[in-house]
């Protein structure tokens, strides 16, 4: 495995500061910085759940690989680099993150486009956004509930997306689906930002209760996660594979490759 700081040449004036772990490059800066302008980049998250789904689905593996911002969302993940090579890398979770952009985004009087989720749920986030970033212009659309969408389905997604012309679109349909439709369509999409974030929909609109800051603070976000929603634990053979990843790793048994 390499773990390395660098300068990723591919942002241009806004080089981000990355650390490579296990074959992907976490953001390694505050979330303040990732630039608002420029052509489309996309920003996904990555965590021990999505680096197992990712060794066994290669169009998400790649799509986490060329995120312009890949944000470590929450520590675990970050124990790769930190065990293996002493290197600590910086917590942006999608919460975060989202809390960051909207705040930038409404000093802007921005557009900002809410993709996924039922109408209900859109219809909640309107309105909070309307309380909370007055400034904000906000439009939405709520795809079709399947596994896979059509070529009609993902042409009307588009098309809704690219005439409100957003500064950023937010995408929450959860991972893998998410990072992967936001990989596949980011040229085809009239904005500067594709953010996917997942559950952040539902807690933003109220759906679920947002996690007390301390449960974050002592790492201890997916342990309350798990307890109020019992269906995460299908993700835990996913977690184990990164977990079984990194102990070869430390124990020199088996080196590893890109996810």
């Amino acid at each position: 495995m390499s773990t390395d700081v660098f300068r990723d040449d591919r942002q241009g004036p806004a080089q981000a500061r990355c650390v490579a772990s296990f074959g992907f490059r976490v953001y390694d800066d505050h979330c303040d910085n990732i630039p608002l302008d420029g052509p489309a980049r996309t920003v996904s998250t990555i965590s021990p759940n999505s680096y197992g789904i990712a060794t066994r689905d290669a169009e998400f593996r790649a799509a986490l690989q060329n995120a312009d911002y890949l944000v470590l969302d929450g520590v675990y993940f970050g124990l790769a680099a930190l065990l293996l090579e002493g290197r600590k890398t910086r917590i942006n979770n999608g919460p975060t993150v989202f809390a960051s952009l909207l705040r930038r985004l409404n000093e802007r009087h921005a557009r900002v486009f809410f993709l996924g989720s039922k109408d209900e749920t859109l219809e909640k986030i309107r309105a909070r956004c309307a309380r909370e970033y007055p400034n904000l212009v906000v439009q939405g659309y709520s795809p079709p509930f399947k596994p896979v969408f059509s070529a009609e389905d993902d042409a009307r997604m588009v098309a809704a997306i690219n005439a409100f012309r957003p500064h950023a679109v937010f995408v929450g349909m959860t991972a893998p689906k998410q990072e992967k439709w936001a990989h596949r369509h980011r040229d085809r999409l009239d904005t500067s930002l594709i953010v996917s974030i997942g559950g952040v929909f539902d807690w933003f609109a109220g759906n679920e209760a947002e996690i007390a800051p301390i449960w974050w603070k002592l790492h201890l976000g997916w342990l309350i996660r798990t307890i109020r929603r019992p269906e995460i634990l299908k993700r835990y053979p996913n977690i184990g594979i990164y977990f079984w990843h990194l102990l070869l790793a430390l124990l020199r048994i088996k080196p590893v490759k890109s996810a």
